[in-house]
């Protein structure tokens, strides 16, 4: 605070006292100077083996619970510290239920105040509760540790980089409370034992009759008989389901995101992505843009591992407002590398002409397919063999708790 005014001010004052011949005055003089040495060297010491700690009870919670953030700081030397003051930097999207915040200047975050009085080799804790009802990858930190003498003409001031970070997975909420069939999301697909036709394991060929897919056609075969002749498939029990997430909320070529829309289509594709893993389907999910801190896209292969529904949270709580590639384009790409047997689950809230035309392409190829239209007055209509279903962003999901998953 004096900073090097200490040091003005006692000479000036000792050379009033001389001029003036002021003993009272010389002697205010020495017990300033006497003073504000004292202030400066408890100040200059006051930041050594100071230590400051920040913990998270949990790194990864579901949505809606409560974690418990900790703060320690200790005082490991004989120098008593009559104030300290830490400023923390914690997401503002992470409800702080108890303590005492500030305006920050980091987007979306708010600074976490306390002001502590730490005798010689002391501790001190304190505990915040804090509620998660957004879902995102969230950082905590750096922090800044500020403190000085018992007078307070001197201020000392550190920074501790040190970051923890926090990972609240979406909402998981059942399909009725979207007000979706809970039986057949997939149309046809009832239960995990209906067979399907593998189109690796071939059985025989037979002729070919209207609406076969013309992939199916045996051209040998076709060209040995004279006629046209379809291959055959084994049966198959294994059902594959892959969900392709789009980002974009907005129509093209606009900038923009409407964040409920967003929001709603994590929800629908989490509900779709836990009911069909608790029937027994093989899931993965695709979505059109970068996997966090990567320059990947985000793709997770069809598996029903007992992990695959924790990871496909994981990957969807830090998703953004920006797509990485129109949805059609993504979708088309992405289709040719999946088994010719696996369902595709679109979930968007544009559905443009170009994303149409791309489903209507991959149905009459004889692709399963079904899509969630996310908001939007009416749903659209993609031809026959498309089931349509609109998830309206008034669906009494908002009044209900997350359900808990293993």
């Amino acid at each position: 605070m004096l900073g090097k005014l200490w040091l003005i001010i006692t000479f000036l004052l000792v050379f009033i006292s001389l001029a003036t011949h002021q003993v009272v005055l010389f002697m205010v003089a020495l017990l300033f100077f006497l003073t504000g040495a004292t202030a400066r060297i408890w100040a200059t010491n006051a930041l050594k083996r100071i230590t400051y700690e920040r913990k998270l009870s949990a790194e990864r919670v579901g949505f809606g619970e409560t974690i418990d953030l900790q703060i320690e700081i200790a005082n490991r030397k004989p120098l008593p510290l009559p104030w300290v003051q830490t400023d923390d930097e914690i997401p503002k999207k992470v409800a702080l239920l108890k303590g005492r915040t500030d305006i920050s200047y980091i987007p979306d975050n708010v600074v976490l105040n306390n002001i502590f009085t730490i005798g010689w080799y002391h501790k001190i804790k304190r505990h915040y509760p804090m509620r998660c009802q957004h879902r995102g990858y969230f950082t905590y930190g750096p922090a800044t540790i500020r403190t000085g003498d018992i007078f307070g003409f001197f201020v000392r001031q550190i920074e501790v980089p040190a970051l923890d970070h926090l990972t609240v997975y979406p909402r998981v909420v059942p399909l009725p409370k979207l007000l979706l069939p809970s039986n057949n999301p997939m149309g046809d697909i009832n239960v995990k034992h209906h067979l399907f036709q593998d189109p690796v394991l071939t059985k025989g060929i037979r002729e070919y009759v209207y609406g076969d897919s013309l992939k199916r056609l045996h051209w040998k075969s076709t060209a040995r008989h004279g006629k046209l002749l379809t291959r055959l498939y084994e049966s198959t029990t294994t059902v594959e389901m892959a969900i392709f997430l789009d980002i974009r909320t907005v129509d093209a070529p606009y900038w923009g995101s409407v964040p409920e829309k967003l929001e709603l289509a994590i929800i629908t594709a989490v509900a779709l992505a836990n009911d069909a893993l608790s029937r027994g389907y093989r899931v993965g999910l695709y979505v059109n843009q970068y996997k966090h801190g990567t320059a990947s896209l985000i793709r997770i292969p069809s598996s029903q591992k007992p992990t695959q529904f924790r990871q496909i949270l994981e990957t969807l709580a830090p998703l953004q407002e920006l797509e990485a590639l129109p949805m059609s384009r993504f979708l088309n790409n992405e289709s040719r590398n999946l088994p010719w047997g696996n369902s595709i689950v679109l979930v968007s809230a544009v559905p443009n002409e170009e994303l149409i035309t791309t489903l209507y392409k991959m149905n009459r190829a004889g692709r399963r397919i079904a899509f969630f239209q996310i908001g939007g007055e009416s749903p659209a209509y993609l031809g026959k063999g498309i089931p349509v279903y609109h998830v309206s962003e008034q669906t009494p999901w908002q009044e209900t708790e997350s359900i808990e998953f293993n």
